[in-house]
């Protein structure tokens, strides 16, 4: 009996494990089943591929939350370490790629995001036009049971100068945002709306705090404006989608946010910090609140060293008007999450800045960290060369002898700082623009808010040539050239 229960328990767990949304081809069924879907995103993928296995529960999870898209989208995966014919056929030659399939055919190579809610707004914009017209009432009301928000126009005609607005700002929207519009009498004498359009929001946001729906103000160009504004509420859903679109100033509390498996769990929370949002709104502080799930933005909660992230701990941070960045230190409660809003909303903070200690001076080159920066790079007496790198970049590394010896000559050019500075471990302040490594600006001294991204070659008499044309003073020992002067000489052969 017992050896029967643990085969039936064993099948239990086998298919409970296994169970998936995500589709599975091979060579023998690929064209056969391509061809029963009008849209389909198809990973092509390995095993062993770190970047496919981070990329697979969010893989998962889209392809659950498209099933109930309307219309459906299916996503479907393919192993490349088998099904080699396949891969070949449409070439891949990396893992994992991502393409989109419409009516059985090739469409187009995915570039969207790739964790879940990126995945699904973007192939929610590829499922279709950009809005929906609602003809009965129970397209309606499948229309509004969505977990996203629902932006609906009620226009008592075709011809209704909205309907136009709102249509062009859903093919403007409607990779992020679901738009629909009405003119059905049966839709029409059942709702309390004429002539508008109506932001919805979904079940699991509403809450007595405020309205479900709000309906939009303005006309033409102002529509998105408001919708964009608007479209979160007091206390938005912020996720790695959409986390750009959150107004400054705003204060965000990290949290286990899960709306698929304990929305009850996670609106307990959210509707007390509502409850803080709609008080401080009412007093027309200006501040916008968010909720986010704390695993997702980890690499967040890094950059302002938090590294140890707790499951049942919460977390505050904020960014200012001018993305000044917050952090609460203090251990959470709602009281003081309302004093540091009201804080943050009134500047009434010290930014947090990343940053290793500040060194001591012994070399040529400066040694530059988040709290050094100010007294080094801004220091409106000297312009500064900069270099931002990572610790392990190989032309960094490649470099460094180079940007050594560069600073050893200059070392008496008393208006020319050469700096730099640990990108991974210091926060890079506006307006630097580091995408990559190292990068390097040149920051003159009278123009401190407008640096110079240098993008010359990478020898010292590349940089030498560079700074002696750019260099706010001239340099003592180069002329405007970069050819040595005669002083310099005498310099050089004592080093």
């Amino acid at each position: 009996m017992q050896s029967v229960l643990f085969i039936l328990l064993s099948i239990g767990l086998t298919t409970f494990v296994t169970a998936s949304d995500v589709l599975v081809f091979t060579d023998s069924d690929f064209e056969s089943k391509v061809q029963q879907h009008d849209v389909l995103l198809v990973e092509f993928y390995a095993p062993w591929c770190g970047h496919c296995k981070r990329l697979a529960p969010e893989y998962e999870k889209a392809a659950t939350l498209l099933l109930k898209n309307d219309p459906p989208v299916a996503l479907a995966k393919v192993d490349c370490t088998v099904e080699t014919k396949t891969c070949g056929k449409h070439g891949v030659s990396g893992y994992p790629t991502l393409k989109i399939f419409k009516n059985g055919e090739f469409a187009e190579d995915y570039n969207g995001p790739r964790e879940a809610d990126g995945i699904v707004s973007t192939m929610r914009s590829k499922s279709g036009p950009s809005f929906r017209i609602l003809e009965t009432l129970a397209d309606y009301e499948k229309f509004l049971d969505h977990s996203d928000h629902s932006i609906v126009g009620y226009f008592e005609s075709d011809t209704h100068s909205l309907k136009s607005d709102l249509v062009k700002v859903a093919d403007q929207l409607s990779e992020k945002l679901r738009f629909a519009y009405t003119t059905s009498k049966e839709i029409l004498d059942k709702v309390q709306h004429l002539n508008k359009i109506v932001i919805h929001q979904p079940k699991r946001l509403q809450s007595k705090f405020e309205d479900a729906f709000s309906a939009v103000e303005g006309v033409g160009n102002t529509i998105k404006t408001y919708i964009q504004e608007k479209i979160h509420g007091l206390v938005g859903h912020r996720t790695p989608s959409n986390a750009a679109d959150f107004s400054k100033p705003n204060v965000v509390v990290y949290y286990n946010v899960d709306y698929v498996r304990d929305t009850k769990g996670t609106n307990y929370v959210r509707n007390r910090v509502l409850k803080i949002a709609k008080k401080l709104a009412d007093e027309k502080v200006n501040v916008h609140f968010a909720v986010s799930n704390a695993e997702e933005f980890r690499h967040e909660l890094n950059e302002y060293g938090i590294d140890d992230i707790k499951k049942d701990k919460k977390y505050v941070l904020a960014r200012g008007a001018g993305s000044e960045k917050y952090k609460m230190s203090e251990d959470f409660t709602f009281e003081l999450l309302e004093e540091f809003a009201r804080k943050v909303a009134n500047d009434d903070l010290e930014p947090y800045i990343k940053s290793q200690p500040v060194p001591e001076q012994t070399g040529d080159v400066k040694v530059v960290v988040g709290k050094n920066f100010n007294d080094i790079v801004n220091d409106k007496s000297k312009d500064v060369l900069i270099e931002y790198y990572a610790p392990w970049c190989g032309h960094c590394k490649s470099l460094a002898p180079k940007y050594d010896e560069l600073a050893k000559k200059l070392r008496k050019e008393s208006d020319l700082v050469i700096a730099k500075m640990d990108a991974t471990e210091n926060d890079v302040p506006p307006p630097y623009d580091v995408q990559g490594f190292p990068t390097i600006y040149f920051v003159p001294k009278n123009n401190k808010d407008n640096p110079r991204r240098y993008d010359g070659g990478r020898e010292v008499d590349d940089f030498i040539k560079y700074l002696a044309k750019e260099a706010t003073e001239p340099l003592q020992g180069y002329d405007r050239n970069g050819s040595k002067k005669k002083s310099q000489k005498a310099t050089d052969d004592e080093l």
